[in-house]
């Protein structure tokens, strides 16, 4: 009777491997998306612009809870984007400047939210619609000028998760 049961558990285990597996990285898929222009902090350790460390491979990954407003989304590892002392080039921008997403993977969008400091300087709707591959947004800096850094939020619609891009540029 114990080999019947070996026998048994054997099997199920064989049948639900390749099943988890394949429902696995489907269950677990996430959003992903950055500001690439003008170039975003993450873009530019992507790019081999500014030397980085592990976000340099995945720009796309700055996630974490809504409502933060640091360049790395409150992870961790990738705690450099916040270091305003590093280097980060600065775009020559007018007093409008356009940004343009990028999303290696797409959710439901609530809205995108552009700062300046404590001061919100954009606010654009998702429709709690799946956005396309690029996304663009003309945004008034108003009379700010020299440099000013800009935080690019994406909020999911389906997560309580957003993502977060820093965008540094010279307003002339």
């Amino acid at each position: 009777m114990n080999m019947n049961k070996r026998l048994v558990a054997a099997l199920v285990g064989a049948v639900a491997a390749p099943l988890i597996v394949v429902a696995g990285p489907a269950a677990i898929a996430s959003a992903h998306g950055y500001v690439n222009s003008p170039a975003s902090r993450q873009a530019q350790c992507a790019a081999g612009t500014v030397s980085c460390g592990d976000i340099k491979y995945e720009p796309q990954s700055v996630e974490g809870p809504k409502g933060l407003r640091s360049c790395n989304g409150g992870v961790a590892r990738f705690a450099e984007l916040n270091d305003n002392s590093k280097g980060w080039r600065a775009a020559p921008v007018g007093k409008s400047v356009t940004f343009n997403w990028t999303f290696t993977a797409r959710h439901r969008t609530t809205n995108y939210e552009y700062y300046v400091g404590n001061t919100k300087v954009g606010d654009f709707s998702g429709n709690n619609q799946v956005p396309p591959a690029t996304v663009k947004h003309t945004v008034n800096l108003g009379n700010r000028s020299g440099h000013v850094t800009v935080l690019a939020i994406w909020n999911i619609a389906d997560t309580s998760n957003a993502f977060y891009s820093c965008i540094d540029l010279q307003v002339g």
